[in-house]
């Protein structure tokens, strides 16, 4: 049975310890007579017709909103994304990126209402997701080295599902650290502790 019920907005789909949907499954796991190539791109051709939906939803709220701005619309690591690039996009972009976050829920409903489930949509704008993984990188090895010193575990302060994903995904690279995720939204929080 699929589940085709419309997210909460307090369940994130984004990076955070998100399965796969079961349509994405479903497409893995069938057997045609192409073979498993061919099963591969049509799972990646499903993703980037996601990201077609999304761009045409937000190209239509750059018309409203009277902005410029390019889309591109790809497929990266295994999830649809749509890239806004221009200028005067700040304010799609919000403080610490929280108009950036709603958009992206937005786009995500524009995608489940024309397929029926859900998607791993990611959206940038203005190269805000690059630049604030570049920081956040060094947010996550500033405090496994204050781990690897004084042996006592640092809180970092709230964040987003994807900026958490993004320090987890550095503090794992590491050995001797490990990191977990603690609290409720909005004041989710990484903690990062010495490896058992």
């Amino acid at each position: 049975m699929t589940d085709t019920s419309i997210p909460r907005a307090d369940e994130s789909l984004d990076e955070e310890g998100v399965a796969p949907t079961e349509a994405e499954d479903d497409t893995e796991a069938e057997e045609t007579e192409e073979g498993p190539r061919e099963k591969k791109a049509a799972g990646e051709s499903e993703l980037f017709r996601q990201s077609e939906i999304a761009a045409d939803y937000v190209e239509g709220l750059l018309d409203i909103l009277d902005y410029d701005g390019d889309i591109d619309e790809l497929v990266s690591g295994g999830r649809p994304v749509v890239e806004v690039v221009g200028g005067r996009l700040q304010n799609l972009v919000g403080q610490r990126g929280a108009t950036l976050e709603a958009l992206q829920e937005l786009a995500r409903l524009a995608v489940f209402r024309q397929t029926g489930s859900p998607s791993r949509l990611l959206l940038d704008v203005g190269g805000y997701r690059a630049n604030r993984r570049k920081e956040l990188a060094a947010v996550a090895k500033n405090a496994v080295e204050k781990v690897k010193e004084y042996g006592e575990p640092v809180r970092l302060e709230p964040m987003s599902a994807f900026e958490r994903k993004c320090v987890h995904d550095v503090v794992n690279a590491m050995s001797g650290v490990e990191s977990e995720s603690e609290g409720v939204e909005p004041n989710r929080r990484i903690v990062v502790r010495p490896a058992d």
